[in-house]
């Protein structure tokens, strides 16, 4: 108001009393003001309080995890043979048992019944095989001996004649008739003896061959009977194949048991597989016998091996079944529970591993890292990522071993403007305190 009372009265030439010297004064206020006002000031550098970690070289492991159900190694799902009731059970549910132990008994009255009938004609079958290669066949060939010996000596006998009667025509003694008729005779002994030589022959090389044949399949086939009717006999009797527990036994004494339906369960469970569906992309990373743990409620990790990746993709998830085996030697994974597996499908030795809370991922998807210099200066770096192993990274291009990056206000760092990052002092701060109370890695400027 006084500024412009002034001005006004410097225009109608009417001054008040001293007002020469206030113009002056408010004059040259007004020409050292804009000089002043444009004046730069003095600017500090901003500086931004941060957490810092050190890159270590050290080993890094890919892991790959995934959900799974736990089955036992080797499990006997025991059905019977035969269907019968059941007489007598030796085992309940959580009973352990041994490979070859009785479990169960069934109604076998018939089948004994049987097999004794069998057996029966079995020892009769055995009986005439021993005569038939002991008695039958070497009687028949000793009187075929006898035969061709008494037709020898008759054919010998009427040799003897003809010759003798051939003489005595040519001498004139005989008559013709009397020489023909001794020629019959000489004949007909001759052929008897060629007969005689010849069933000799066959009951040696044929006939005492087909009666060992015939009594030979006359055995088999009792022999045969007798063995089903034992095995039929067997299948009364519910035997374990496997060492475990008994997990399930649906059915009590008396009852119905079925050849199509489960009587006994029996589950090994000093070895258990967890079943996981892994996808593809992780899955091509694992191998049979690639390190695993298997994580369940209420137990500590439990180390095992990869067994099993299956070379076909399931049809309706397009996974891929893993099997993870571990040693269960208190019981402590039951089968059929949910789990969770750990599989080490890669290690890679001296790799450069930094939190993966210091890593910046840009709109784009490039990577980036806000590096704590010797000075205190941050400089935002871009980097090349490998494995992730829970918090830690590890950086495969762009830092070294022993650089410092900023883990806590690195986000906020790279949203500054370049310029002011450049002026930027990092004053860093030691993590929080863990549980046990100790600082970890502690860098105060």
């Amino acid at each position: 108001m006084l500024a412009r009372h002034s001005f006004a009265s410097l225009r109608t030439g009417s001054l008040p009393q001293g007002g020469e010297g206030i113009i002056v004064a408010m004059l040259a206020a007004i020409l050292v003001w804009p000089a002043c006002s444009t004046k730069p000031a003095a600017e500090t550098a901003p500086a931004v309080t941060v957490q810092v970690a050190t890159a270590e070289q050290t080993s890094i492991q890919r892991k790959v995890t995934a959900d799974a159900v736990l089955y036992p190694l080797r499990q006997a799902v025991i059905v019977p043979k035969i269907s019968a009731p059941v007489s007598k059970f030796y085992v309940n549910r959580g009973t352990r048992v041994h490979s070859g132990e009785l479990l169960a008994e069934l109604e076998n009255r018939d089948l004994q019944a049987a097999v004794t009938d069998n057996q029966g004609s079995y020892n009769q079958a055995q009986a005439q095989y021993e005569t038939a290669t002991k008695a039958a066949v070497p009687e028949e060939v000793h009187k075929a001996e006898l035969d061709l010996k008494a037709a020898q000596e008759a054919f010998d006998a009427q040799q003897k004649m003809y010759t003798s009667r051939q003489m005595l025509f040519k001498q004139g003694a005989i008559a013709r008739k009397d020489l023909d008729d001794t020629y019959v005779t000489y004949t007909q002994a001759q052929n008897q003896l060629t007969l005689a030589k010849q069933h000799l022959e066959g009951l040696q090389s044929y006939a005492k061959a087909d009666s060992l044949k015939a009594a030979e399949g006359q055995l088999a086939s009792a022999k045969g009977k007798y063995l089903g009717a034992q095995a039929q006999l067997g299948y009364s009797e519910i035997r374990s194949p496997i060492d475990g527990v008994v997990t399930d036994r649906p059915l009590n004494p008396g009852e119905m048991a079925s050849n199509s339906s489960p009587l006994v369960t029996v589950m090994s469970l000093s070895q258990v597989v967890a079943r996981a569906h892994i996808s593809q992309a992780e899955a091509s990373a694992l191998r049979v016998g690639n390190a695993a743990t298997i994580a369940a409620p209420g137990t500590d990790d439990v180390p095992g091996k990869v067994t099993i990746v299956s070379p076909a993709l399931d049809p309706a998830s397009t996974t891929v079944e893993v099997w993870v085996q571990v040693a269960n030697p208190k019981d402590q994974l039951k089968p059929g529970s949910s789990v969770r597996i750990t599989i080490v499908a890669e290690t890679v030795k001296d790799a450069i591993v930094i939190p993966a809370a210091a890593l910046l991922t840009a709109p784009d998807g490039g990577t980036t890292v806000m590096v704590a210099g010797a000075d205190n200066k941050p400089e935002q770096r871009p980097v090349k990522t490998g494995i992730r192993d829970g918090n830690n990274l590890q950086i495969t291009d762009g830092l070294k071993a022993g650089e410092r990056v900023v883990t806590v206000g690195a986000f906020e760092l790279a949203s500054e403007d370049p310029d002011l990052l450049a002026k930027t002092k990092l004053e860093i701060q030691a993590p929080a305190k863990s549980e046990e109370g100790s600082d970890k890695g502690s860098d105060k400027d």
